[in-house]
């Protein structure tokens, strides 16, 4: 038995779950979401707990007892308080701004970067260094805030780049002088 597929799930008060005949639907003050259930897992929900159980021990079924429980709490979570990432820009001239629904990052480059943002995802820029991303979707978040990093990830001489809140860069010594 998985051990993470076998933990009730506690449905908190204002988020509503409800199974259909394809898969599961949660809607909560934060949003709605919806996910599809393979047939080999059954799901069911009893006076705000959730429980996720498989039909049979063939290695496929045992393979996402414990990934659907743990979608199933992210949907939940995602509905009731939703997740956040937050990013830092470091470097002399780098800064985001906002631009829409998306940013419009200068990062060294010759031109500015335009990312739009996803559905259902939200950025806000409480200064120009700073980017804070959240959603409902633990996954699209993490997504765009990958993404975003990736433009120009830290590098270890200077630390220049976007980096996670609370990263640490490894940082390597530069060329010393010959002889």
């Amino acid at each position: 038995m998985s051990r993470i597929g076998k933990q009730p799930i506690e449905v908190p008060a204002g988020v509503d779950v409800v199974l259909q005949e394809s898969g599961i639907s949660v809607k909560g003050p934060k949003g709605e979401m919806k996910l599809n259930i393979n047939p080999g897992i059954r799901v069911g929900v009893d006076e705000g707990v959730v429980n996720v159980s498989r039909s049979s021990d063939e290695a496929k079924d045992r393979a996402l007892h414990g990934l659907v429980r743990a979608l199933i709490a992210n949907m939940i979570e995602g509905v009731d308080k939703g997740f956040q990432k937050t990013l830092e820009i470091q470097g002399v001239g780098y800064r985001a701004e906002k631009k829409g629904s998306g940013l419009l990052l200068n990062l060294g480059f010759s031109h500015t970067i335009d990312y739009p943002a996803p559905e259902g995802i939200n950025i806000d820029l409480p200064d120009q260094t700073t980017i804070v991303i959240d959603g409902v979707d633990k996954q699209a978040v993490g997504q765009t805030a990958a993404e975003i990093r990736a433009f120009r990830p830290p590098e270890p001489y200077k630390g220049k780049g976007i980096r996670y809140q609370g990263e640490h860069v490894r940082r390597k010594a530069g060329k010393t002088a010959g002889s």
